[in-house]
């Protein structure tokens, strides 16, 4: 795979998660109490189809990175395992909230009943986040494939994502902001995430033009 082709697939790819990420996170809010199960199902569902996009994100992130630096391709590599395996323990969370909600014969809110999901939407999914971010932030410091506020904003998003580990000590309300499943803890964090894709997206796809950008430039 070439530079611009890397550069074209890392971008559109990551556009079309964060899209996806910003039309799911707001369901979470539609609904005090229990919500509907079509609302759960369809957030379920649109999240899913996000994190296999973000999963074509990072594969394509590495590819760009050995493309533009065969050097640094373990910088790449790291970033790209600690994003599968956040995909991964998403969707295995995403599995267990559909399965309670199906099964149920009454409206439930998976995000306080499936107690499984607690810590794998938590601080499980904020470490494996936070190593992806930082590793995005490095990549991009030593290769200088995107501009700087690229690599320096992941950083600060990983630095978010590590303060909420210790989430789980913190209890399973989701109400509460710093609780195992509280909205600080998992929705804001989407929230966040989804606007700095969207950002780093048309970062990426401007650069696809000028394969040549460097931090700064």
């Amino acid at each position: 795979m070439n530079e611009e082709l890397a550069r074209k697939f890392t971008g559109f790819s990551c556009l079309a998660a964060a899209v996806a990420f910003i039309v799911e996170v707001p369901l979470y809010f539609v609904y005090d109490g229990a919500p509907p199960d079509w609302n759960v199902l369809s957030r379920l569902l649109i999240g899913i189809l996000a994190l296999g996009l973000l999963l074509l994100f990072v594969t394509g992130f590495r590819e760009m990175i050995k493309t533009v630096s065969p050097g640094n391709e373990w910088i790449g590599g790291i970033a790209a395992t600690a994003g599968l395996a956040y995909v991964v323990v998403t969707l295995v969370s995403s599995g267990l909230e559909a399965g309670a909600v199906i099964a149920a014969d009454h409206p439930i809110d998976p995000t306080i009943t499936v107690s499984g999901t607690y810590i794998l939407y938590g601080s499980i999914g904020r470490m494996l986040l936070g190593i992806f971010l930082f590793a995005v932030g490095y990549a991009i410091g030593r290769t200088h494939a995107l501009p700087r506020w690229t690599g320096r904003s992941a950083y600060v998003l990983a630095a978010i994502n590590f303060a909420f580990i210790p989430s789980l000590f913190f209890g399973n309300k989701p109400a509460s902001f710093y609780a195992a499943n509280g909205w600080g803890t998992t929705a804001s964090i989407g929230a966040i995430l989804s606007y700095w894709l969207l950002a780093l997206s048309v970062s990426l796809l401007r650069s696809a033009r000028r394969p040549a950008l460097v931090a700064g430039h």
